[in-house]
């Protein structure tokens, strides 16, 4: 691990009780790196995982980074002062998106794994980007291997067990989606934050059954049941 600071980050207003997963969005990892270090930038992470699984530590876990921006997530809107940040190296949707190599996971699991340990952190609240900000990010992407993560029971895995369509009209989907955790005032960036998170190989921005089926699960599982009209 490689201490390299940033002079961005604040005091902490909560306890922590997220990871936010981020991909950096740059041509490289060594600007990326820079500019996370760049006062005038006003950004940061705690940690950063380079392609070659590096882990790069630029705040200390006790400070609030400035990773997360306007964000919402279970009705928390202070994300940065409840999360740890990490920024995964990847030239993102606008540099050309790519898939993380394995040396890049090999280094982020075992992070993410003592990060979720120490703070004991739910599997629901290890999150991406584009999942606490649907309307503005895309990160980490839909060629992020959340499955990786959820074997090892460190985020929330695709439901696979016949899940069952609960036949909602397209409002009632995003009142469930809410209620699952995800800011629903742009609905359509809300759906898309969904799909890319739980079913990436279909991004289309619209609902269907299979998307009602996965999110039912989601909520029987970790709502005890929607409560959804």
């Amino acid at each position: 691990m490689i201490w390299t600071p940033s002079p961005n980050f604040g005091e902490r207003k909560l306890s922590v009780s997220m990871l936010v997963l981020h991909y950096t969005g740059m041509q490289d990892g060594p600007s990326a790196i820079e500019w996370l270090a760049n006062p005038e930038s006003g950004v940061s992470a705690h940690y950063v995982v380079t392609e070659d699984g590096q882990i790069i530590h630029m705040v200390s876990e006790e400070n609030r980074a400035h990773h997360a921006g306007k964000s919402h997530w279970r009705g928390l809107t202070d994300v940065n002062s409840a999360s740890i940040g990490v920024e995964i190296v990847n030239p993102g949707h606008e540099w050309g998106y790519r898939p993380f190599p394995s040396e890049q996971m090999d280094a982020l699991v075992p992070l993410v794994s003592e990060i979720v340990k120490t703070y004991s952190i739910e599997p629901r609240n290890v999150v991406g980007h584009s999942d606490i900000a649907p309307a503005r990010k895309q990160d980490p992407g839909e060629l992020f291997d959340w499955q990786m993560l959820a074997r090892l029971k460190l985020a929330v895995k695709r439901p696979s067990k016949n899940p069952v369509d609960p036949g909602w009209s397209d409002a009632a989907f995003l009142l469930a989606l809410g209620r699952y955790g995800y800011d629903i005032d742009d609905g359509r960036a809300a759906i898309v934050a969904f799909q890319r998170r739980f079913r990436p190989e279909n991004i289309d921005g619209l609902v269907d059954g299979e998307c009602r089926a996965i999110l039912w699960s989601l909520l029987l599982e970790y709502e005890g049941g929607p409560a959804i009209g």
